[in-house]
């Protein structure tokens, strides 16, 4: 199985502040860990485009983008919420991380790639409509689905988020879309305060209580998860990979372990195989325990691979 592995130093450049748990050093962390692994050599190294306009206008306002690349900085720090800064890097680590997503989606829907994970910062959850937030200032993985569809003729697209922390933002920028089914998980209650509710008939929202551990969401993915997707039929998985429901990632109070997150990769491989050609996009969400992190990537991406 070809896996794609898209990522771009200008995503290393973006920095919010001394001790900020979204920093360079994730993605660091999780290249140091594939080569330790040996799984970097099974993986197709890509350097991530920068987004256009108009791709990123598949999910926010032309006039949005347009305040996010004249708000950008050319010295020091500016921020676009309390937890949410740029710097002069920033505008393109953001367009990469999106470019990156639209670049996965090519691969895979060409066949050039079976899989694709794209290891960039920052993340993209929780950006809105209009409306920047939670380190997220592009919605990566909404611009992807959106791609899929615009470019290549995608009419069944599933969004499959399991951070810790609900993707309000892809909801609100894919609520009530017939060509995306959205499954989710996580703690609430937590931040963004969301997600207790479908708000649309294309949403699957799982809250899990604090504490909760593998057994909770593997029982989720299995009760909910499974029985949608298949229903779903979906032509192309898109995944937000969020890694920050480990227990050793003290961001949250979610108690998953390395295994879990195999296991979900192996189950969504399963029904990418049954349904999509074996075709998925994951594209790095949260995760702030380093090594947790790299371990975890690392146990993602060998199943996409095939290697596991």
């Amino acid at each position: 199985m070809a896996t794609a592995f898209i990522s771009h130093s200008d995503c290393l450049r973006h920095e919010m502040g001394a001790h900020h748990p979204e920093c360079p050093e994730r993605l660091s962390a999780i290249n140091d860990r594939l080569i330790a692994s040996g799984v970097s050599q099974f993986l197709a190294p890509y350097e991530a485009p920068l987004a256009t306009d108009e791709q990123l206008a598949l999910a926010h306002p032309i006039e949005y983008v347009r305040a996010i690349r004249e708000f950008a900085p050319t010295e020091g720090t500016v921020h676009l919420d309390p937890d949410t800064a740029m710097n002069p890097y920033s505008l393109h680590a953001a367009l990469r991380a999106a470019g990156a997503a639209v670049l996965a989606t090519d691969l895979v829907m060409t066949g050039k790639a079976d899989t694709a994970f794209c290891s960039v910062r920052p993340p993209g959850h929780h950006a809105c409509r209009a409306r920047p937030m939670g380190f997220c200032i592009f919605n990566n993985v909404a611009v992807a689905a959106r791609h899929a569809v615009a470019a290549h003729g995608v009419t069944r697209v599933a969004l499959v988020d399991f951070d810790v922390h609900h993707g309000n933002g892809t909801e609100d920028i894919l609520e009530n879309d017939p060509n995306v089914l959205m499954v989710s998980t996580f703690q609430h209650p937590f931040y963004p305060y969301s997600g207790t509710q479908d708000p649309a008939t294309n949403m699957k929202n799982v809250p899990l209580a604090a504490g909760a551990s593998g057994e909770a969401f593997r029982q989720a993915v299995e009760t909910v998860w499974l029985p949608a997707l298949d229903a779903f039929r979906p032509e192309l998985i898109v995944i937000s990979a969020g890694f920050d429901a480990h227990v050793e990632d003290d961001m949250a109070m979610l108690r998953l372990q390395d295994a879990d997150y195999g296991w979900v990769t192996q189950r969504l491989v399963e029904v990418a195989a049954q349904h999509a050609n074996g075709r998925i996009v994951s594209s790095l969400e949260g995760g702030y325990a380093l090594e947790a992190l790299g371990r975890c990537v690392t146990q993602h991406v060998k199943v996409l691979a095939g290697i596991a």
